[in-house]
């Protein structure tokens, strides 16, 4: 463990950024130019998980509940998972988000403030799912071989509170509202607060561990 610097204590950014969800560079299933395949071996694998046994287990009761009431068989659901990858305007088969503490400047994963790095981000990850029980997380990395420490976390957001077709359904705006985050317009949305709360989460941990959040630029919209 690292010691508290007290008064001395470094400041440092928090990034909650979207991601573009490629699970085959996540799990390294092909090495990337920025990638140091040397220490690929100091990666963290939470899990990973195949996203169609997710949907099958998250949604295939509700599916049949919902198929069992139509007299139609055009409006029963064949394949969820194709359905919302395909047919869905408003919803994503799934979402992504990086987190990161710092820069390669300030937080290189080849130095000692690097490996902090990696703690407070382990230590934070671990108690992702517990804190977001409506996201469902099925593939998370934390990588060491890049050139500064950062998770990604892919989950598939479902809210068991739906009242039109599927009882139990795909909404990232619904998993959020059922956690507690209410948005009240464009520019402060359940997304924007849900975010807001888990860079929260994430500053206490990094203050235990002697690092404050240095919140410059936190009015700008998150970068994907």
């Amino acid at each position: 463990k690292y010691e508290k610097r007290g008064e001395n204590s470094m400041k440092r950014t928090i990034s909650i950024m979207t991601g573009a969800g490629s699970i085959a560079h996540n799990e390294r299933k092909f090495i990337a130019e920025n990638v140091d395949g040397e220490r690929t071996q100091n990666n963290i694998v939470y899990c990973k998980e195949n996203i169609r046994t997710v949907y099958h287990k998250l949604f295939d009761d509700a599916v049949k509940r919902h198929n069992e009431k139509q007299t139609r068989s055009d409006r029963q659901i064949k394949n969820y998972y194709k359905k919302i990858s395909q047919d869905s305007k408003q919803e994503k088969p799934f979402h992504e988000i990086i987190v990161q503490i710092g820069d390669k400047d300030n937080m290189g994963a080849m130095t000692q403030d690097g490996q902090l790095a990696k703690e407070i981000l382990d230590e934070y990850m671990k108690g992702f799912q517990v804190r977001n029980p409506q996201l469902y997380v099925f593939s998370a990395h934390l990588h060491m071989d890049e050139a500064t420490p950062h998770l990604h976390i892919d989950f598939v957001p479902f809210t068991t509170e739906g009242k039109r077709k599927l009882d139990t359904r795909v909404s990232l705006k619904g998993a959020l509202k059922q956690q507690g985050f209410i948005g009240t317009g464009r520019n402060d949305t359940e997304r924007a607060q849900w975010a807001e709360s888990e860079k929260e989460v994430l500053s206490k941990i990094m203050l235990e561990h002697g690092v404050e959040w240095d919140q410059k630029g936190t009015h700008e919209k998150h970068k994907t």
